[in-house]
Parts: C-alpha cells; sequence; structure tokens
C-alpha cells in the first residue's frame, strides 16, 4: 500500500498582535506559554511557535531571560520541535529581535521576507473594552512599519549561520517569495525551504482562495521540489485555509497568534483545541499528521540535543 503523505501541524501559541484583553484565553505567563506549547504538542502539533511577553501586562517581551523562564521545561516535558520568532513585534528593532534565536540556538527560527504596512487598527472595532493602555496605543498606529530590509533579512541568516538553526520562511505577499529566491539564490538559505505563506493580514495579501492558488503557483514556479508549503490563515479564515492547504499537499499553522476563534462567536480556550481542528481536517482527508521526529525528517532539522536550553 502507498504511504500516507505526513501532515506538519505548527502551532502559534501567543503571538505578539493579539493582546491580552481580547481573550482571557492568550497565554501570557511563562507558565502559561509552557501549557500552551505542550498541550498543543499531545493534541499533534509537530513544532510549537513561540513567542514571550511580561507576565503582569502581556506585552511583548524579546528578551533572552523571558524565553529561559520556559524553553527548558518545555524540552524536558516534550519532544516537539521548538521555532522561536525572530519577528517579535512590529515595533522592536532587529537587533532585538534576533537575541532569542542567537541565543538558545533553536532548531527552527521564523524569519520574515520582506518590509510590510502592518495594520491592526481595525481591531479596535471589535475590541473596544481594553485593560491596559499600551494595547490601545499598539493596536491604534496606523504608521506601523514591519520592517525587514534586505539588510535585517541578511543580519538575522548571518547571526544564526553557525547555529545549523533553519528557519520558516513568512512570506506575506508574492514579493517576499521572490526575496526568497534571492537569498535562496546567493546561497545564504538551502533546501529543503519551510515556506509558510500568511493570509488575511491588514498590509499584506489577501484571504480569498485565489490568493492562496496564486501564493503556492508562485513558490511552485520559483522553487520546485525544494521546498515544503504551509499556510497561515488570519482570523475566521485560519481552518478554511488550512483545509485548502492540506488538500492541495501543503502542512498547516493554527494557534491563538493567528487566531482567537474555534468557530463563529466563539473564542478558542486553549491552543490544543484549534491543533485537534486541524487534526480532524487533515485526517478527514485520509493523510497522517506528522510526529515531531516526522518533521524533523521532512525539513532536515539537527534534532532537539543540539539547541542551546
Amino acid at each position: 500500500m502507498a504511504t500516507k503523505r505526513k501532515v506538519i501541524i505548527t502551532c502559534a501559541v501567543t503571538g505578539a498582535i493579539h493582546t491580552p484583553s481580547m481573550s482571557p484565553y492568550l497565554p501570557v505567563t511563562p507558565e502559561e506559554i509552557t501549557e500552551a506549547a505542550i498541550g498543543a504538542a499531545e493534541a499533534g502539533a509537530a513544532i510549537v511557535h513561540l513567542h514571550a511577553r511580561d507576565p503582569e501586562t502581556g506585552q511583548p517581551d524579546q528578551s533572552p531571560e523571558a524565553f529561559a523562564k520556559f524553553l527548558p521545561v518545555i524540552k524536558q516535558r516534550s519532544n516537539v520541535v521548538v521555532n522561536l520568532t525572530t519577528g517579535g513585534a512590529p515595533t522592536m528593532t532587529i537587533q532585538e529581535r534576533v537575541r532569542p534565536a542567537a541565543t538558545f540556538r533553536p532548531e527552527v527560527a521564523s524569519l520574515n521576507l520582506g518590509s510590510m504596512n502592518f495594520g491592526l487598527f481595525g481591531m479596535l472595532n471589535r475590541f473596544k473594552d481594553l485593560k491596559h493602555q499600551w494595547e490601545r496605543d499598539y493596536l491604534g498606529n496606523k504608521d506601523i512599519i514591519f520592517r525587514n530590509s534586505f539588510g535585517d533579512i541578511e543580519h538575522i541568516l548571518t547571526t544564526c549561520a553557525g547555529n545549523d538553526t533553519r528557519f520558516e520562511f513568512e512570506c506575506y505577499d508574492t514579493a517576499h517569495l521572490y526575496n526568497l529566491k534571492y537569498f535562496h539564490d546567493q546561497g545564504l538559505v538551502k533546501a529543503p525551504l519551510f515556506i509558510q505563506t500568511v493570509f488575511g493580514l491588514q498590509g499584506g495579501i489577501g484571504n480569498h482562495p485565489e490568493d492562496v492558488l496564486h501564493m503556492k503557483r508562485t513558490a511552485d514556479r520559483l522553487f520546485g521540489d525544494s521546498y515544503q508549503w504551509s499556510v497561515l490563515g488570519a482570523g475566521r479564515h485560519q481552518l478554511s485555509i488550512a483545509a485548502m492547504a492540506a488538500a492541495m499537499g501543503g502542512n498547516v499553522r493554527v494557534g491563538l497568534e493567528d487566531s482567537l476563534w474555534a468557530g463563529p462567536g466563539r473564542l478558542a480556550q486553549t491552543n490544543a483545541e484549534q491543533v485537534r481542528a486541524a487534526r480532524q481536517i487533515i485526517e478527514g482527508l485520509g493523510l497522517e499528521v506528522a510526529t515531531p521526529d516526522e518533521a524533523r525528517e521532512i525539513l532536515s532539522l539537527k534534532g532537539g540535543d543540539r539547541v542551546g536550553f
């Protein structure tokens, strides 16, 4: 019998977009982030994508000290692949953003492939009762440019070059795929590329099925069989885009970083709840969810014994 294709589920458990006032279930403290990551892994996520937050205010915190409070515990309790953000928050400098990946040498780190307008202000129409002033200031800022210049991207690549860390290349629009092609042609990144195409954030490509097809076709043309494709659908489009990608041969990313919802008007109470929903779709298509070790093989990762935490 033919071997079933393995689908990698990534779970992004907290992120830096949503703020604590939006959902009581958003992980904020190190203990909450730890439990969210382990719960997602137990539900079927092969990779957990991690940010840190100030435990009092919920503000994004990109200091290595903040990550050190949960990384060793997750490693001790789970075999899951850990993916650390180098995106941090769009208000941070590139020097701030790269520090956790440079310090802890993870198997995977995220890497944003282009600068873009970053519009979070629409959330103020839906979430009016904000507990912290920083939330209102952050969400209401219409002048955020998420800077990821060629120099910034090269800085992250060269800073992490000696760590054998591979990257989840986050592409929010077609130009970002071409930027990745440039770095691939320069020999600064190598196959298999793990390309995460992002849909539905204000300032990036939309969430229409034609947008998904366009990004997939462009990546196919640029990279052929030298990449693994994954999708991230923002908000209520999370699972519909995941279903589309899984049926087309892709991998999927879910988690409270990308969507707070488990259904129309219903907040997800855990990251694991979203992982289980994605798993149900994948297995309903007759496919199998990849284990962490299978994801390591698919993506040619160095292994959890060679990280710095």
